[in-house]
């Protein structure tokens, strides 16, 4: 009889270890994937962050100027009244920072430049 009783704490003790074992791996399992979930978390806000800063410093930064002389020159090296052209070809650059390629038309390629205007309502920008 205690040989009996004996083999059942045993066996109520093992079983009682292996529930416990059980519940601790998945205990354990848990902290683990939720360790991980954090971790992606903080590197997916760093990444935010580093893309946010970088936006904000290419938004303050301005833009590259152009040659607005060289650029001028060659838009009006074919004008009636070059230097008429340059004045206002140089105007409209500084302004735009763009000039548009060749020596006439092609002023959709500088939206801005393509819509200064005089006082009369003409195009300022050869």
């Amino acid at each position: 009889m205690f040989h009996t009783r004996t083999l059942k704490t045993h066996k109520n003790q093992t079983r009682f270890l292996y529930y416990f074992l059980v519940l601790l791996m998945a205990v354990v399992k848990a902290f683990i994937a939720s360790l991980l979930i954090s971790l992606l978390l903080l590197q997916l806000v760093a990444a935010d962050q580093l893309v946010t800063s970088a936006s904000k410093r290419k938004g303050t930064a301005p833009p590259a100027k152009i040659d607005c002389g060289g650029a001028c020159a060659a838009r009006c090296r074919l004008s009636s009244r070059p230097h008429l052209c340059k004045r206002a070809c140089g105007t409209c650059c500084a302004r735009c920072n763009c000039v548009p390629p060749g020596t006439a038309g092609n002023q959709e390629m500088c939206p801005c430049y393509a819509s200064l205007t005089t006082h009369g309502g003409r195009r300022k920008c050869p």
